[in-house]
């Protein structure tokens, strides 16, 4: 006895076959976490969110937001996280720290403070 199968539409094996390579490919932190505000940006492991210093709004141009994370890392230890993760989020470099894809930049800088290591993720509108 064989069963009836119903053949799946090629738009739907499309989709299927689209999610699994994003969910595959997509890198993230080790823990799922993300940059407060920025839905797309893993937060590197060894880092902390810090909410109430980060603000995030639209503006007519575009999204602006300034989060902050902190932790006892290296800044090398950051940029080498964001140096490899970034490109496979579609961002070009455009300097030291400093990131661009689409219509948005994104950048980073880093303040040493006696608990370690306050990183500043600011992402503006081209």
């Amino acid at each position: 006895m064989s069963l009836p199968f119903r053949r799946a539409r090629p738009t739907a094996l499309a989709v299927l076959a689209m999610a699994v390579f994003l969910f595959v490919r997509a890198p993230a932190s080790a823990d799922g976490r993300f940059v407060d505000g920025i839905e797309d940006l893993p937060l590197m492991p060894g880092l902390e969110s810090v909410p109430a210093a980060s603000v995030a709004f639209d503006a007519l141009a575009g999204r602006i937001v300034v989060a902050f994370a902190e932790g006892m890392v290296a800044m090398e230890d950051v940029r080498a996280f964001y140096d490899a993760t970034l490109p496979q989020l579609g961002w070009d470099r455009l300097g030291a720290d400093q990131w661009a894809r689409a219509d948005e930049e994104l950048n980073l800088d880093a303040v040493i403070e006696r608990n370690g290591l306050v990183v500043r993720f600011e992402l503006v509108p081209r």
